[in-house]
């Protein structure tokens, strides 16, 4: 099955043998040559089958044109056409680029190659999945604010973006649950002494959150009390494990297989059930 990394992460430069050999593969292979008068010369090597079109390699070759490469684009159309450039090339996947005579590798190797993408690590850590989260969240609710003529500085529209979003971020802890739990019992101080409620946060979370959109009247006190309590219990596990133990953790908000650090940011969840389930409970007393 093709792949977007390779066996080799330095770009290797072609030997005189090797030099023909790829030079062999580029006669024996059906493709295509894209033309760019002036550009650097460019030969890709993907997997092109009836059942299965290599999606890095169409990520390689685009960025390829876009970056006006004079493209050899040569296609691998069966199996047996696959492993023999795998052994061709001595590289465990494909696809495989060359740029002027050195193999630069598969897709990751590539992007980075041309300046689109950061090097990558196993210790990378990013915001970006809880900002876009929080970004489609908030258009959401300013959808719902047009359709029912709604100010967006009302509380009903913090309460449809608190509701949102931990609607959506319920699903992405549910999508693996048995990995959310395994990165939840790194910090939360409840689920440390029950494990159990390590499995059953994210449906809390989800009911809290669905509940919200329902506002109901017999139903916003129990909505409540779970925003609530979730949400306390979350933020003092976040504050003691980032702020006083001064440990560099995942957050597991956003699912089991998160870069997102553990921080202010993440902070954030527990602060908006917490605030939320609070008001929801003051306005049921009240009312």
């Amino acid at each position: 099955m093709a792949d977007n990394t390779n066996n080799k992460s330095n770009t290797d430069t072609i030997d005189n043998s090797q030099s023909q050999q790829v030079r062999h593969l580029i006669d024996t292979l059906q493709g295509e040559h894209i033309g760019k008068e002036g550009g650097q010369s460019a030969i890709i090597f993907r997997m092109v089958m009836s059942d299965h079109l290599c999606p890095f390699g169409l990520k390689s070759l685009d960025a390829l044109k876009h970056a006006g490469y004079d493209i050899i684009d040569r296609h691998i159309t069966t199996q047996d056409e696959n492993t023999l450039v795998k052994d061709t090339l001595g590289v465990k996947t494909t696809p495989q680029t060359f740029i002027d005579g050195k193999r630069v590798g598969g897709n990751d190797d590539l992007q980075v190659f041309l300046g689109n993408h950061e090097p990558e690590t196993d210790d990378d850590t990013t915001y970006a999945p809880i900002i876009a989260i929080f970004a489609v969240t908030a258009l959401m609710t300013l959808a719902l604010c047009w359709a029912f003529a709604v100010s967006v500085l009302s509380i009903q529209a913090l309460m449809w973006f608190v509701a949102l979003s931990m609607c959506v971020l319920a699903i992405k802890k549910l999508e693996d649950l048995e990995g959310f739990s395994t990165g939840f019992l790194g910090y939360d101080l409840l689920a440390r002494r029950v494990v159990r409620y390590a499995y059953v946060y994210p449906f809390l979370e989800a009911f809290a959150g669905i509940a919200m959109l329902a506002d109901q009247p017999w139903l916003n006190p129990i909505a409540g009390i779970v925003a609530f309590s979730i949400g306390l219990v979350g933020g003092v596990s976040v504050i003691k494990a980032v702020y006083i133990d001064k440990r560099e953790l995942k957050c597991a908000c956003v699912g089991g297989d998160s870069n997102v650090p553990l921080g202010a940011i993440s902070l954030t969840e527990n602060v908006m059930m917490f605030g939320m389930g609070g008001y929801m409970l003051i306005r049921a007393f009240i009312s």
